[in-house]
């Protein structure tokens, strides 16, 4: 059982900065010292934050996500444009050539710096890619050929972005699809072609992760359609807190019959449901939906402690807890908040949840070792 993370955090420098930076990054203008200014502050943010959390006590950092998680994937691939606010297919959709993410190549080429900064014998790193049925949403035309195009797609930049060397090794892959079980899909149907495209979309991407020995998981946020279970070389399924996957019987037998590990979500990460919770919990019985504006004026104004609203250690164990004691500890293999904290109104609040997580897990392990 590892502690780790979902990816996002809030920015502490301007999000123009970090979009140009990420653009130039597969490029050589930065290391030829042309107009590289950018470039160095996106490296120096992506860099930093993952030093950040290492030593907060997170085992196998994201790489911390700064842009948008769709568009950071559209930006390295040839053969989409956009009409009309759709995107549309124009001769295929492919990899650039030789396109890496950029996150990753930052923590790449400063790998001896992180393993030297954060104390670690050996630094790991998960890498999160966004799936292709999420992707395929943002098209006005799907078919089952698409989600195959983008997977090639993703595969090879994927298999561009892995590395392993003396300080430091991408040990984990998650294939993040947040969109996938909120809408009835005609394209999903028992027995369509569709349905069988998406599964080999994901076995295509996942299998460039367990070629290299990587460890894989799938992140979602609703797990009403079951076709992930389906994926061969799927390790391990994550959810949100509440999910019904985390308190079925069915999925104990699932977990058993595929040979799947439990991601366990274990810590809120919407800023607006933690006030909500909050002052539910309180007591309070107004209109929330104001409440919650009030709040974030509050915090905007520094009249409001961010930090208050934070799920604190004992609720955190207590989730992790449960979903020891009903799958058993064997079938836990990460634990993290449920999803990225880009929400959050700071950066260090941020951090302190991740911190916080990244505790319960170390106490967890103690007392079990103990």
């Amino acid at each position: 059982m590892y502690s780790s993370d979902i990816g996002s955090l809030p920015a502490r420098i301007e999000t123009d900065i970090i979009r140009s930076g990420a653009r130039k990054a597969n490029s050589l203008l930065p290391f030829l010292g042309v107009n590289n200014e950018d470039y160095v502050d996106f490296e120096e943010a992506v860099v930093s934050s993952f030093i950040d959390k290492l030593n907060v006590g997170v085992d196998i950092p994201n790489y911390p996500q700064f842009r948008d998680m769709n568009e950071m994937y559209f930006e390295l691939m040839d053969g989409i444009e956009r009409f009309d606010g759709a995107l549309h297919v124009v001769n295929g959709i492919r990899a650039k050539s030789g396109a890496a993410i950029p996150e990753t190549e930052a923590l790449r080429r400063e790998a001896r710096e992180i393993k030297s900064s954060s104390g670690r014998d050996r630094v790991r790193i998960k890498v999160c890619v966004t799936g292709p049925y999420t992707l395929a949403s943002f098209f006005q035309f799907k078919t089952p050929g698409l989600y195959l195009e983008l997977a090639e797609a993703l595969a090879d930049i994927l298999e561009a972005s892995l590395f392993s060397n003396g300080s430091a090794e991408i040990s984990h892959l998650s294939v993040d699809e947040p969109v996938l079980g909120f809408m009835n899909d005609p394209l999903l149907d028992y027995g369509s072609d569709g349905r069988e495209a998406l599964r080999k979309a994901w076995d295509k991407v996942l299998y460039v992760a367990k070629s290299h020995s990587v460890n894989t998981s799938m992140h979602l946020h609703d797990t009403s359609e079951n076709l992930f279970w389906d994926a061969e070389y799927l390790d391990v399924v994550a959810s949100h807190v509440g999910d019904p996957l985390y308190s079925q019987e069915s999925v104990k037998e699932r977990l058993e019959e595929t040979d799947k590990r439990l991601w366990a979500a274990i810590g809120v990460t919407q800023f607006d449901t933690l006030i909500e919770n909050y002052y539910k919990a309180q007591g309070f019985t107004g209109n929330i939906p104001e409440k919650i504006g009030e709040v974030w004026t509050g915090i905007r104004k520094a009249t409001i402690d961010p930090y208050l609203f934070l799920e604190d250690t004992g609720l955190m164990r207590k989730r992790l807890d449960g979903v020891s004691d009903f799958f058993g500890s064997e079938r836990i293999a990460y634990v993290s908040p449920e999803c990225g904290l880009n929400s959050f109104p700071e950066y260090g609040v941020a951090m302190e949840c991740l911190e916080r997580a990244s505790g319960v897990v170390a106490d967890y392990q103690s007392g079990k070792n103990g």
